[in-house]
């Protein structure tokens, strides 16, 4: 047990989380140690109780070194999300953004619509009853004072009207 290649410290005795968890001897080339350290005894305790230990072994076993860390990873994902939902998991969880994705792009489209039809709108408006520097209403004509008189703008007439339904078709 002096050092090996999961980080485990020359002269140390602790073995791995899965090791103490099977209340066995830790070896040196223990395949466990370097993905389940003993200081994160949960998360070999989710991958076992879902997968079992000998699977687990099994998986690692017939991976390249390189790609078992990715594994576990996945696996003790895949296990967190077993012991949180036994009958979905993560697909569970996946469905559940995928869910929460399309609702806000939904909204995001009808927020979108909204703001081209708001800007149309005014376009309009301001191009039929707008200020126009050569025009005789920006000199004080009664249709300037009675925009004036208003104090508000056109955008902000425009919300007024609209709010009532702001509530359908916004989150």
């Amino acid at each position: 047990m002096k050092e090996s290649s999961g980080g485990r410290k020359q002269g140390t005795q602790s073995p791995c989380a899965a090791c103490k968890l099977l209340r066995r001897r830790c070896a040196q080339d223990c395949v466990f140690a370097p993905y389940f350290p003993a200081d994160e005894p949960h998360k070999f305790a989710n991958v076992h109780k879902v997968f079992g230990a000998s699977n687990v072994n099994k998986m690692l076993q017939d991976l390249p070194v390189h790609q078992r860390g990715d594994a576990v990873s996945s696996m003790v994902y895949e296990a967190n999300a077993r012991v949180r939902d036994p009958v979905y998991g993560c697909v569970g969880a996946i469905s559940s953004l995928q869910q929460q994705i399309d609702m806000l792009q939904s909204q995001l489209a009808q927020a979108k619509a909204e703001v081209v039809h708001l800007r149309v709108w005014q376009n309009a408006t301001l191009s039929n009853h707008g200020p126009n520097p050569a025009s005789p209403s920006n000199s004080g004509s009664p249709s300037s004072r009675l925009m004036a008189s208003q104090g508000k703008s056109i955008f902000e007439m425009d919300m007024m009207v609209d709010q009532p339904s702001l509530g359908d078709t916004m989150w």
